[in-house]
């Protein structure tokens, strides 16, 4: 693993300090980069992408499919039209998909039962939907909806999976007895957070855009801490149920700041096709993470780019992913109990 980097505390602060420092790593020659040459099929697993109808999703779909897996993609909008382009692309008919709103909470008890009922338990999991608002907006329940959609609803959609197989207490493997993944999209960003804001935790308090970049840093932070949590909680002992894996892809030439001030975009679409990462090329880690052999029966791994790499210190500490897993447990509660009942 490499050695953890303490100077990034000031990188994304703005939205334009994060867009240099996006373009500047990029521009950073990877020392250990790994390859995807001899990567074995996915044929026979099962994948679920979230986020899958644009961006790094819609090319984890492709890719995914292109080597063989059963792709589910679990989308808010592009239904049928782009199922059908994964299918063309990838040159492969097993593609589903599933309505999936990560911004409303009480759709997701009816996502998981439908997805146990069709599809079973899949063998993969990738958790990539996210998103930077042009200012902090509550959704119903009252909570940040860059809070909703980049880390609470990850959390309660994991448990409301997981639960019914005994997985999150270690009690259990996949049905197909093979060991499932879970991957997690974040960002270098969770390193700038100072701390974790316990005293403010699930609470809206309003933002414009120019904190959002901040925001959503910290809230990749949150995941990360959870992502930690987990794989603690599903493997407390030395052999790996469940593997947990996170990565940074990078800046992606995605739709991601699609809420940015209309005077700026296109100055953004000209700075993305410029300089970012294809979709195509920055899901080369979501890939690696899902189907190495090198990976199998191993946990908690973290990649920049195609590099791994520690994470911050915050996010692997056990007394952070004690605390926020038990505030995010009570957030649940207070949010519908019916989220602790159905799916």
């Amino acid at each position: 693993m490499m050695k953890k980097e303490h100077s990034g505390k000031e990188k994304y602060k703005s939205p334009l300090t994060a867009m240099v420092t996006g373009i500047t790593d990029l521009f950073r020659r990877p020392v250990d980069e790994i390859s995807l040459d001899g990567l074995p099929s996915l044929e026979g697993k099962k994948v679920l992408v979230t986020g899958a109808s644009s961006g790094l999703g819609l090319a984890t779909a492709i890719e995914m499919a292109s080597r063989g897996a059963h792709v589910i993609m679990a989308v808010r909008s592009g239904i049928p039209e782009k199922g059908e382009l994964v299918k063309r692309k990838s040159r492969s008919d097993k593609v589903e998909m599933i309505h999936l709103d990560l911004a409303s909470l009480d759709s997701l008890p009816g996502f998981v039962k439908e997805l146990k009922s069709r599809f079973g338990f899949p063998d993969i999991m990738v958790c990539n939907a996210g998103m930077v608002a042009r200012q902090g907006r509550p959704v119903k329940e009252g909570l940040d909806e860059m809070f909703v959609v980049n880390y609470f609803a990850k959390f309660i959609l994991v448990n409301l999976l997981m639960n019914g197989n005994g997985l999150i207490n270690g009690e259990s493997r996949n049905p197909s007895g093979t060991i499932p993944r879970i991957v997690f999209v974040a960002s270098e960003s969770h390193r700038n957070p100072e701390k974790i804001e316990w005293e403010s935790f699930g609470r809206f308090e309003p933002y414009g855009i120019k904190a959002s970049v901040a925001m959503y840093g910290y809230y990749k932070l949150l995941l990360l801490t959870m992502a930690s949590e987990l794989s603690r909680r599903i493997n407390p002992g030395e052999d790996v149920h469940c593997s947990v894996f996170a990565l940074c892809p990078g800046p992606v030439n995605s739709n991601i700041a699609r809420e940015a001030p209309r005077l700026f975009q296109p100055l953004l679409k000209l700075v993305f096709g410029i300089f970012f990462r294809s979709p195509e090329k920055a899901c080369r880690p979501v890939i690696y993470l899902a189907a190495s052999k090198a990976m199998e029966g191993r946990t908690g791994a973290y990649m920049f780019l195609m590099q791994h790499k520690e994470m911050d210190e915050k996010a692997v500490d056990p007394e952070n992913g004690r605390r926020l897993w038990e505030l995010s447990e009570e957030l649940m509660k207070t949010v519908d109990t019916k989220l602790l009942n159905d799916g």
